[in-house]
């Protein structure tokens, strides 16, 4: 199975339907993996595929080609759910030449025995003929490897563009115009705010470097593949990159005998206000992936958990694991909890505060065994200072 980007110039992947976690990562819609073919007087494959489908992927080549006429296979990116079917791939094609940077090569070498493999190293600004068309390669350290770039068709203004504008999401349709477009964005910021985040300075790099090609398609390396409405994803990406903020609060929260439960209900119910968008989290009843997706652009959050053992319960825990491991940047938050004969969540969760790169709005709201109806009222406040303070940075981020 392939579908048609230009003449000669197909995609050849997979689309993994079954799948539901990447790494932890909830893929409630599926993934693909996707690999493209150049054939011109040389043939070139861009990127392949997960290991169990390297055979899928050849059998999409040959329906266009002879296997031993394909000159190069080039990884823009060595992760194994792009990569690990190389061993494979090498030996199906054998007059074929790897090609990717000095740092893919050796992150290759890191995964598989490639003492056999033909290499061609390339770094930004190679080029390499086809005949009628050329790639042209641009290394992106740290989008989001040290070792990935993107590859570049002039002739076309076809933009291979490795995980970036990447979305999980399989599907039998192959272009933006072909679904409905805000599930892609949904999904694309979903990619973004659970794997490309912590790299955003990086980001911005590159969309200054794109925004010198002349582009009439971007193929990425997961989802589908843009075409019709590239200004709306690169807008996106530069909005994500920038840390643009929108006015919305986060209440995200553990309980245990409903004490922190109404702390959060109170500061939900302060923070709904004309203009904010408030989003309560029970972090047992959501998923990580979307918690991180909510993180992406709301402009502050409360945090708050029951105590357990002295400490945050378990899930609270983790979700501030794995926010602290995306590290959005430009936040304002609080702290909120309750204990009954010994403190420890909230004061751990204020701790937790201190050490990201945010502002910390107030010290924790906390209350032994039940809220009164005076610390319920402190709780609506604490919601009005979260609005209030979500509007301001999303003015200022604008």
């Amino acid at each position: 199975m392939h579908t048609r980007l230009f003449d000669d110039i197909d995609w050849v992947g997979y689309v993994d339907y079954p799948i539901r976690d990447f790494h932890s990562y909830d893929t409630e819609r599926g993934a693909t993996y996707n690999a493209y073919l150049v054939r011109d007087a040389k043939t070139a494959l861009i990127d392949t595929v997960k290991a169990p489908f390297a055979d899928h992927l050849l059998r999409n080549v040959a329906e266009l080609t002879d296997l031993a006429a394909v000159d190069y296979i080039v990884c823009n990116h060595a992760e194994p759910d792009h990569a690990s079917a190389l061993p494979r791939i090498v030996e199906a094609l054998p007059q074929a030449k790897v090609v990717c940077d000095r740092r893919c090569r050796d992150t290759l070498a890191a995964y598989h025995d490639v003492a056999s493999w033909q290499f061609e190293l390339v770094k930004t600004g190679d080029r390499i003929s086809l005949g009628r068309r050329t790639l042209d390669f641009v290394e992106t350290p740290m989008v989001h490897w040290p070792e990935s770039m993107v590859t570049y068709v002039p002739e076309d203004k076809l933009l291979f563009s490795m995980d970036a504008f990447g979305q999980h999401y399989a599907t039998s349709q192959r272009f933006d115009d072909e679904l409905f477009l805000p599930t892609i964005m949904y999904e694309a910021k979903k990619y973004y705010a659970n794997i490309v985040t912590p790299w955003g300075k990086q980001v911005w790099a590159t969309l200054e470097k794109a925004a010198h090609l002349p582009l009439s398609m971007i193929a990425p390396a997961h989802g589908v593949i843009w075409r019709t409405h590239l200004k709306t994803i690169l807008d996106a990406y530069a909005g994500w990159a920038a840390g643009r903020m929108k006015p919305k609060v986060l209440v995200i929260y553990d309980t245990m005998w409903e004490s922190t439960a109404q702390l959060a209900d109170a500061i939900t119910e302060g923070a709904t206000q004309p203009g904010v968008e408030v989003m309560p989290m029970h972090v047992r009843r959501t998923s990580l992936t979307r918690l991180a997706t909510e993180a992406l652009d709301c402009a502050t959050m409360a945090l708050g958990s029951a105590t357990l053992n002295r400490g945050m319960m378990p899930a609270a825990a983790a979700a501030l694991n794995y926010l602290e491991g995306l590290r959005p940047v430009g936040k304002a938050a609080m702290a909120f909890g309750s204990y009954g004969w010994g403190k420890g969540a909230p004061e751990a969760i204020d701790r937790w505060i201190d050490e990201m790169p945010w502002e910390k709005l107030r010290g924790p709201l906390r209350c032994q065994y039940r809220p009164t109806p005076a610390l319920l009222e402190e709780g609506r406040a604490a919601g009005r200072l979260l609005a209030q303070k979500a509007k301001e940075l999303a003015d200022g981020a604008g």
